[in-house]
């Protein structure tokens, strides 16, 4: 059976409506599945102490999707609800930066901790005993 020419449009575009639902569907499925979980820890100085307003970086151990946020009073930081995987985290605060922590794991449904040290502010003399 031949459809006449508005019968045919209106039938592509039913089609066209039903795969564009379909692929939202899926997509929202896939989206669904993806997993999370929560990086939280704690920054301090070089003498073990917290450090509260130092701004934490988290991003992918390949460098992307940074984050950013700030400790607490008390040195506390959380990174919630990220995707599952491995994290480079790094600390900013009083001139000073962490080593980078490489390769940190946020795993479904858990909180990883983690502690970052700063080192001493350059103006802090170190005494070294002899």
């Amino acid at each position: 059976m031949k459809l006449r020419g508005g019968q045919g449009r209106m039938r592509k575009r039913a089609i066209f409506l039903c795969l564009c639902l379909s692929v939202l569907g899926l997509s929202a499925a896939l989206e669904a599945h993806v997993t999370i979980g929560t990086m939280a820890g704690t920054v301090v100085d070089a003498h073990g102490q917290p450090v509260a307003g130092a701004t934490v970086t988290m991003q992918t151990s390949w460098g992307d999707r940074p984050n950013a946020t700030h400790t607490d009073a008390q040195g506390h930081f959380a990174f919630t609800r990220h995707r599952t995987g491995q994290y480079d985290l790094r600390a900013y605060a009083n001139g000073t930066f962490s080593e980078w922590t490489k390769r940190v794991w946020i795993r479904e449904g858990r909180t990883t901790e983690v502690t970052l040290r700063l080192p001493p502010a350059a103006d802090e003399s170190v005494v070294v005993p002899r």
